[in-house]
């Protein structure tokens, strides 16, 4: 999958700034899943991410694959940190059964960005997570609060009895982190 819609895109904001690599993007034209606007205020959670020179491919910007890797890394480390989560131990682990990414604008490095997450579905065995990737509003900067939209991702974890490979519920310790990031109305 390549951005050439955004390339696309990309052009056509080119001829009105002067920018051929940035999309601008407003809270009112980046859209969740379901149609409402997405700002970096969208997610309870945001976890900076860093980026390698090796992860720009030959077109100068970030390419698509890293955008998973960020979206997993901040994930599964919101979920060490924060519900002392050792993936290597756990008899249950969380796999990912479905995954995507709709892409915005363009990020390369070495762009300051986070990945914002909220928890948009809590089941017995499941987590549905709606991923936000920020780029703080200015150069060098920390504050991912007023930042751009430039990915909006999705990711399914299942937990599964790490021996059998069937289904079991969220542990306890997991669950309640996640239920701090269950977005109003969700």
């Amino acid at each position: 999958m390549t951005l050439r819609g955004s390339r696309v895109a990309s052009r056509k904001v080119a001829r009105r700034t002067g920018d051929p690599f940035v999309v601008r993007t407003t809270a009112e034209s980046t859209l969740s899943r379901n149609g409402e606007a997405v700002t970096a205020a969208h997610f309870p959670v945001v976890w900076p991410v860093s980026t390698r020179w090796s992860d720009n491919d030959m077109f100068g910007h970030l390419n698509n694959a890293v955008y998973y890797q960020l979206f997993d890394s901040a994930i599964n480390g919101w979920l060490a940190r924060d519900a002392g989560v050792d993936p290597m131990t756990m008899p249950a682990i969380g796999v990912v059964a479905e995954s995507g990414c709709r892409f915005l604008a363009e990020a390369r490095f070495p762009d300051p960005l986070a990945v914002g997450i909220a928890v948009t579905r809590l089941g017995r065995s499941s987590v549905t997570y709606e991923l936000g990737l920020l780029r703080a509003a200015s150069s060098g900067a920390d504050d991912h609060a007023t930042g751009q939209v430039v990915a909006l991702g999705h990711w399914v974890h299942v937990y599964v009895d790490r021996d059998s490979g069937k289904p079991t519920p969220v542990p306890d310790h997991i669950r309640r982190l996640l239920t701090t990031a269950t977005r109003s109305g969700s």
